[in-house]
């Protein structure tokens, strides 16, 4: 097992069936959980351990679930009020280095998945038009809103699998 992939990375081909985007959006119900579930009994030295050689420690990756699933909300929030916006992109590895991540409890970060994975869910089990896009100036690739849902479902998996299989 590659331990910088565990669940190896999210490839998917062809149209998204709304079995898949249903799927997909349970995933992202129940990551909260799983996180909580999977950290609760971590003493304060496992957390500040890396999850491999050269990782982030397991700190680091809640707090970093919590920062990415923010950016991704607020984006799919932009691609349904907007014609297919840009986004601004983020620089997670120096996110991952800021104070408040190695001064603020996991908890915090725990809450705000949960919260924040509540309401998410809540939009995308709505009638939306998950065909909208919008544009990632990094890469220049324009992403459709039912792509971007796996995308953010296989995300929380992967981090999760870290955690688990450290």
């Amino acid at each position: 097992m590659d331990k910088r992939y565990p669940i190896g990375m999210f490839e998917y081909k062809g149209e998204i069936s709304k079995k898949d985007r249903e799927q997909w959006i349970e995933d992202i119900a129940q990551l909260p959980g799983k996180l909580r579930n999977a950290v609760e009994h971590l003493s304060d030295d496992e957390l500040n351990q890396p999850y491999r050689e050269g990782g982030w420690t397991i700190r680091q990756v809640v707090h970093h679930i919590a920062d990415s699933h923010m950016n991704a909300f607020i984006r799919f929030k932009l691609a349904l009020t907007e014609t297919s916006p840009t986004i601004k992109p983020y620089k997670e590895a120096e996110w991952a280095n800021l104070p408040d991540v190695s001064s603020t409890p996991i908890g915090i970060s725990l809450s705000l998945i949960e919260a924040l994975h509540t309401r998410w869910v809540f939009l995308l089990r709505s009638d939306l038009d998950f065909s909208r896009t919008f544009i990632h100036p990094e890469s220049e690739s324009v992403n459709r809103l039912d792509y971007t849902i796996g995308m953010y479902a296989w995300h929380g998996n992967h981090h999760l699998a870290h955690i688990l299989h450290r």
